[in-house]
């Protein structure tokens, strides 16, 4: 794979391109604003523990100008994916991979999952099936991130914490030749690989923490040490979970963990921000629909109750939509 773009050059995104730059690819990204113009004139600063070193990536807001790739790593946040979707094509070739490394649950989500019912739809993730319209099922290969980076300015990504990324195809495994080929890369972009048996899985199971922790600190600006540390709120949050766990065993995603467990997994991570409240913070959009909304549309189809959950996500939405950070009619 030579010709690769990343598709929004945030943390995520700018520390996988960053990464691949210097170990010798030739990236190209799509960008936007005082990103685009830092990246376009000075290229991508990248802070790590080797210290802090410039690699050159071609940036640009326009996708008719690159053309078609052989890679396109798609990190946007889920609110911009409908916007994505009506200009992503041009990037898109017959042999065009897409790694989708994203936040909740993704619009192929269901694709190649066939525990789950077939008569099950996201719309909540995919409203009238525009994304899987502009970008199929077919060109996509699933990443779970478990590491964490920071914009400190434009164009400057910090490495923060976690190095690990799984890989897996939708219709599961991750020994096909593209993934093979993108594993590879990674690996030698120095991230820690893990092959997945059921990408699905690897995602419903960091959602299962972040469906909870990331609208109860955008609803409290409390950090997740402190979020534990109240048994009321974090019995609310494990009572959600339970919700949760109960849709995943209807799709064939059962989570063999307790919630205490979970969070004490979370626990570790300290006085941490989540990304929803950082958003909160810098006053954008917030992912409600793909890490809330979309477990509680499972929930009403496969006829499980989620009042929990529901309480949840009214709470966040009507939060939200006071700080016109979610849109009034969805």
């Amino acid at each position: 794979m030579k010709k690769i773009c990343i598709y929004g050059l945030g943390a995520i995104g700018g520390l996988i391109g960053a990464r691949l730059a210097a170990s010798g690819h030739d990236v190209s990204a799509i960008a936007r604003g005082e990103t685009l113009e830092a990246v376009a004139k000075d290229g991508l600063v990248l802070s790590d523990a080797k210290g802090e070193r410039r690699v050159a990536i071609r940036a640009t807001g326009d996708p008719d100008s690159l053309g078609a790739q052989d890679l396109v790593i798609l990190s946007v946040k889920t609110t911009a994916l409908p916007a994505v979707a009506a200009r992503i094509q041009p990037l898109i070739g017959e042999n065009t991979t897409v790694l989708s490394a994203m936040n909740g649950i993704p619009w192929w989500f269901l694709h190649g999952l066939d525990r789950a019912p077939p008569s099950l739809c996201l719309s909540s993730v995919d409203p009238a099936g525009a994304l899987s319209a502009a970008i199929p099922a077919r060109r996509v290969l699933g990443c779970v991130t478990h590491l964490s980076a920071a914009v400190t300015a434009p164009g400057r990504v910090r490495h923060v914490a976690g190095n690990q990324l799984i890989i897996g195809e939708p219709a599961g495994g991750a020994s096909s030749a593209r993934a093979t080929a993108v594993i590879g890369m990674l690996e030698r972009a120095a991230f820690d690989v893990e092959r997945a048996s059921s990408i699905q899985q690897d995602i419903w199971f960091k959602l299962w923490g972040n469906m909870t922790m990331n609208p109860v600190s955008f609803l409290t600006s409390a950090t997740g040490d402190r979020i534990l540390d109240d048994d009321f709120v974090r019995g609310f949050m494990s009572r959600c979970m339970v919700e949760a766990g109960l849709i995943g065993e209807r799709i064939g995603l059962p989570i063999r963990s307790d919630p205490e467990e979970r969070h004490a997994v979370t626990r570790k991570l300290g006085a941490f921000k989540t990304s929803m409240l950082q958003d909160l913070e810098a006053c954008k959009p917030v992912e409600l629909d793909a890490l809330v909304g979309v477990v509680t549309e499972m929930g009403r189809q496969l006829g499980v109750d989620t009042p929990n959950l529901e309480a949840l996500f009214g709470l966040a939405r009507l939060k939200a939509r006071g700080l016109r950070l979610y849109p009034e009619a969805h």
